[in-house]
Formats: structure tokens, C-alpha cells, sequence
């Protein structure tokens, strides 16, 4: 896929999850519904400036309408622990029990902003991958690598109030995925959580005994119990 076909298409999926209309996108940025189709079909490329107007438009970050292609080849200095080598994205998983179901992610990183931090942006309950930006919530800022400790640090576009951050230790390790901690403020209701979340480089066959393994166990109990705090290794 050509590179102004694929923004084209990351356009339509953010409009479409606005709830907007051609016709209202192109009244905000000032071009006309034709010109607007056109753009999110691929068939004529859009300039700096107009990108950056539709990313305000549609109340988001300007690198989130970018594909994250050359992420793979940006994430391969020796800063970068070997589980995120090579990894423009991510999947990330975790068990709401407020409603019993599964939450699928897809993390996207993109280029580097100094030496060990990296942007990142989160698709938090989405309901495939083909359209991953479609979700409930979006999160946007940075991953940080340390010797032991890699660490996101997100914000909700929405609602700027809701950051969260996702701890995950061992990353130095050549593994194909890393349980993570993800603690933050939630709005159902309102008030600070931490859960375990299972991320990985490939999309996971979701079977039963995958989806117990998201729920607390046994043993994370044991665990709280002796440190009367919640933790994952």
C-alpha cells in the first residue's frame, strides 16, 4: 500500500470513530467533501499543512495519522532492550471484570525523541486489528528503557485527566512476550487500579485457558499476601 493510501485509510477509521462526516471533516479543515474523499482514498496527497489541520480536526496527534513503517528500523540501537528490537507494534491484552470480556490493544511505537525514550500510542479496546483505530480509548506519550525496567507513560486524548502507565520488567530478555503492570485511574467507576496486562509481538489465539491466564490467580494472591501489594513478574 502506497504511504498517502495508507494515511488515507487512518483518516477514514479516526472520522469514522468520531462519528463524522465527510462533509463535516471538510468544513473543519476548509476543503470540500470531494476533496476530503479523495485524501482518504489515496488519490491525491495531502500537504504538511493540511495533514496537521485534519490531525486537529479529529482532536489527535499528527504521528497517529502516520504509519508507524520505519518504526522497525528506528527501534534497533543499543539502548533499546531485545524484546522491543524491532517491534513497530505491539499487541497487549487484559480481563475486565466489570464485565467479563477480554480487552484486546494494539501499542504502536514511532520514532525515537531522545536516547531510550520513544512515542507511543495505545488503542485501547478495539474489536479487530484490521481497524484497530477504532477503539474506546486513546492513549498517547512515550516508552522509556532502563537496565532492568521498560515503561510507558500514557495519556487519554479524551480525557487528559486519565494517565496511565504500563511497567514491564525483563525486557532485556529475548522473549515473545512480557507480562506488564498497568496502573492508572479508571471511570467506572472512578478511582486508581493496577492490573496485569500480557503483551506480546503476535496476535494471540483466544482460548479459554489463554483468558484465565489474564485473571488473577492463585498465586498473585500468594503474593499479595506477603507484600499486601499487587505485583506481576
Amino acid at each position: 500500500m502506497m504511504i498517502q493510501e495508507s494515511v488515507g485509510n487512518r483518516i477514514r477509521l479516526f472520522r469514522k470513530s468520531k462519528g463524522m462526516t465527510l462533509q463535516t471533516l471538510g468544513d473543519k479543515i476548509y476543503k470540500s467533501r470531494a476533496t476530503v474523499s479523495k485524501y482518504e482514498s489515496g488519490a491525491i496527497a495531502i500537504e504538511i499543512g493540511t495533514l496537521y489541520a485534519i490531525a486537529d480536526a479529529l482532536n489527535i496527534k499528527v504521528e497517529q495519522l502516520l504509519p508507524p513503517n520505519e518504526a522497525a528500523e528506528t527501534v534497533t540501537s543499543q539502548s533499546v532492550p531485545v524484546f522491543y528490537k524491532n517491534a513497530a507494534r505491539l499487541y497487549a491484552y487484559y480481563y475486565d471484570g466489570r464485565n467479563s470480556s477480554l480487552i484486546r490493544c494494539v501499542i504502536d511505537i514511532t520514532e525515537d525523541v531522545e536516547t531510550g525514550r520513544f512515542k507511543t500510542m495505545l488503542y485501547m479496546n478495539i474489536k479487530n486489528f484490521e481497524e484497530y483505530l477504532i477503539c474506546e480509548n486513546t492513549y498517547f506519550g512515550v516508552t522509556e528503557h532502563y537496565d532492568t525496567l521498560s515503561k510507558m507513560i500514557l495519556t487519554n486524548q479524551a480525557t487528559p485527566i486519565e494517565s496511565i502507565t504500563i511497567s514491564m520488567m525483563g525486557t532485556f530478555a529475548d522473549a515473545n512476550h512480557r507480562w506488564g503492570l498497568m496502573s492508572g485511574i479508571s471511570f467506572r467507576p472512578f478511582m486508581p487500579i493496577a492490573l496485569k496486562m500480557y503483551i506480546t509481538k503476535a496476535i494471540q489465539k483466544e482460548t479459554p485457558e489463554f483468558i484465565r491466564s489474564l485473571k488473577i490467580t492463585k498465586e498473585d494472591y500468594r503474593y499479595m499476601k506477603i507484600y499486601n501489594m499487587f505485583s506481576v513478574t
